[in-house]
C-alpha cells in the first residue's frame, strides 16, 4: 500500500517562525526552490521524504511531530461542535474541515471559543439562574474549560516544567528518595512541616512559614503534596514564566493553571521523565509495578504515562480519563487519535464505566471506534477515602489505553486476541455525533443522519437511523 502523503504546511511556517528565518533561507537550508517551500506551507504540496529528512537534520525536528500536533483534535472538536442543532446545514466534508485545521488552525480555534460561548450564554438563559445579572455578560469560556484546553493542546507535555522536575529529581534529591529531598528543600526555606489529622490534604501558611500535611492521606499522596509545595515556592519564577507565555484571558484561569503546573512538577519529579520511560519500557507498562518502584498511586502512573511525549524520546502515545459515578469526565488527555467528548458525557459502551461494578481489579477492553482506529484500554475504579469513620467516600474510574498496534509492548494486552475482528467492541466519541446505526445503547439520535419513525413497529430505539 502507497504511504498517504504528507501536507504539514502550519508546522513548516511554525518551525520557520522559531528560528527567525525567511522563507528563502528556510527553503535554501531545505534543499529546495522558494516556489515549492511557499506551496508547501499553503498545503499545495505534500511534504517530500528530503525535505522531512532536512528538517531532521538541520533544525533536529522529531518528524513525529509532522503528522501529530492539533490536527486531528482540531478536526475531532470541529465535527463535534458542527453536530450541534444550531447548525441546520449539514456537516462540511471531513476534507474541508482537515484542510481547515492544517491550514487555518487559529481560525478553527476561534470558531470552537465561539461556539463555546454559544453555548455558554445558551446555557446560563435556559437555567434561568438568578445569578446571571451579577456576571460578566461578556461570553468566554469558563476559567476550568480554559486550562483544560491549554494542557489539551500542549499534549499534556511542558518540556520546561518537566525538565526543571527531572533535574530536581535525580540531580538535587535523587529520585530514590524525593520524599526526604522535598522536606530537606522545604526545611532549607525555613519552612516547618507538621503531619496532622486533618480533613485538609495540605494547608501552608506564608506568613508563619509552616505546611500541614494530612494524616489521612495516603503515604503517595502524602510525598505528592510535599513535592507540589517545593514547585510552588522553589520553581515559582518557572511557573510565572509558563503562565505569562499561555496568555490566559481570567485572573482565575491563571490561578488554576498555576495549580495545574505544580501538580505537573510534583508528577514529573516522582517519576522522573528518563528513569520512568526507562522502567516502563522494561516493565512493558505494568502499572502496579511502576507505582511501587516510583512510590506513586496507580492513577498517578497513569497520568504520568499520557504525558510522555517529550521531543525525541516519546513513549507510547497513551489516553487517560478519569469519570465519577454520573459518567462525568473529570479528567482527560488523549496523545492518541482518540478523542473525548468535550461537550457531554463519554460513550456508554466504554469499560471505564464498568469498572465500578467491579472494585479493585483491571478491566480490559478491545475497542473500535467508527473510523476503523482499534485500542486497548485498561480501566479500574479509584476510590478515595475521607480517612475517617463517617467521611465521604470519593468514586472515580480511571481508564489508560492506546492503538492496538502497540499491543506488544503492553503487559496487560497478553493473552488477548488481537486478530479476532469481532474481539473489539464499537465505541465512539457521543451519540449525537456517533455515526453507527443500530448501537443498542444510544441515547439521542445521530445529528448527520435522516429518521423515519414507524408507530407500527418498535425495536431497540423508537426510530431507525438511516
Amino acid at each position: 500500500m502507497a504511504n498517504p502523503k504528507l501536507y504539514a504546511g502550519a508546522k513548516l511556517r511554525e518551525v520557520r517562525t522559531r528560528v527567525g528565518l525567511t522563507q528563502k533561507d528556510f527553503a535554501a537550508k531545505l534543499g529546495v526552490s522558494l516556489p515549492y517551500l511557499n506551496q508547501m506551507e499553503n498545503n499545495n504540496r505534500p511534504v517530500s521524504t528530503s525535505v522531512v529528512l532536512s528538517l531532521a537534520q538541520e533544525f533536529g525536528l522529531d518528524v513525529t511531530e509532522l503528522s501529530a500536533g492539533d490536527g486531528e483534535r482540531l478536526v475531532s472538536d470541529m465535527r463535534e461542535a458542527l453536530a450541534d442543532p444550531v447548525f441546520a446545514a449539514d456537516m462540511p466534508p471531513l476534507a474541508d474541515l482537515r484542510l481547515a485545521a492544517s491550514n487555518a488552525p487559529a481560525l478553527a480555534h476561534a470558531f470552537l471559543d465561539l461556539h463555546r460561548a454559544y453555548r455558554q450564554t445558551h446555557e446560563r438563559l435556559a437555567s434561568l439562574d438568578e445569578a446571571l445579572g451579577r456576571e460578566d455578560a461578556r461570553a468566554r469560556p469558563s476559567p476550568w474549560e480554559e486550562v483544560r484546553d491549554f494542557f489539551h493542546y500542549c499534549d499534556n507535555y511542558i518540556d520546561a516544567v518537566d525538565r526543571a522536575a527531572e533535574h530536581f529529581a535525580t540531580v538535587e534529591g535523587g529520585h530514590d528518595n524525593i520524599r526526604a529531598a522535598a522536606v530537606s528543600k522545604l526545611g532549607n526555606a525555613g519552612i516547618t512541616i507538621t503531619f496532622e489529622d486533618s480533613d485538609t490534604l495540605r494547608n501552608y501558611d506564608a506568613q508563619a512559614k509552616t505546611l500541614s500535611i494530612s494524616t489521612r492521606a495516603a503515604h503517595e499522596s502524602q510525598t505528592f503534596q510535599l513535592v507540589l509545595q517545593v514547585a510552588l515556592i522553589r520553581q515559582n519564577a518557572l511557573l510565572e514564566a509558563t503562565l505569562d507565555l499561555a496568555r490566559f484571558h481570567s485572573t482565575e484561569a491563571r490561578a488554576i493553571a498555576k495549580i495545574g503546573l505544580a501538580n505537573y512538577f510534583a508528577g514529573a519529579a516522582i517519576m522522573p521523565y528518563g528513569a520512568f520511560l526507562d522502567a516502563a519500557t522494561k516493565t512493558r507498562h505494568d502499572l502496579e509495578q511502576l507505582a511501587t518502584r516510583f512510590g506513586a498511586s496507580i492513577e498517578q502512573v497513569c497520568h504520568r504515562l499520557s504525558t510522555l511525549q517529550r521531543p525525541g524520546a516519546k513513549g507510547i502515545p497513551f489516553f487517560f480519563v478519569r469519570v465519577d459515578q454520573a459518567g462525568t469526565i473529570t479528567k482527560r488527555h488523549s496523545a492518541t487519535r482518540l478523542q473525548f467528548a468535550r461537550f457531554g458525557g463519554a460513550c456508554p459502551l466504554w469499560n471505564v464505566h464498568r469498572a465500578f461494578e467491579q472494585p479493585g481489579q483491571f478491566l480490559r477492553q478491545l475497542a473500535e471506534t467508527p473510523d476503523g482506529v482499534r485500542y486497548i484500554s485498561l480501566a479500574r475504579d479509584v476510590s478515595k477515602t475521607g480517612g475517617r469513620f463517617g467521611a465521604p467516600v470519593r468514586r472515580y474510574a480511571i481508564a489508560l489505553g492506546c492503538e492496538v498496534k502497540h499491543a506488544p509492548h503492553l503487559v496487560f494486552a497478553d493473552g488477548l486476541d488481537i486478530s479476532r475482528v469481532d474481539a473489539f467492541e464499537p465505541i465512539g466519541i457521543s451519540c449525537r455525533i456517533c455515526e453507527r446505526k443500530t448501537c443498542h445503547q444510544r441515547s439521542v439520535p445521530p445529528l448527520e443522519r435522516q429518521l423515519s419513525v414507524n408507530p407500527n413497529t418498535r425495536g431497540v430505539l423508537p426510530y431507525a437511523v438511516n
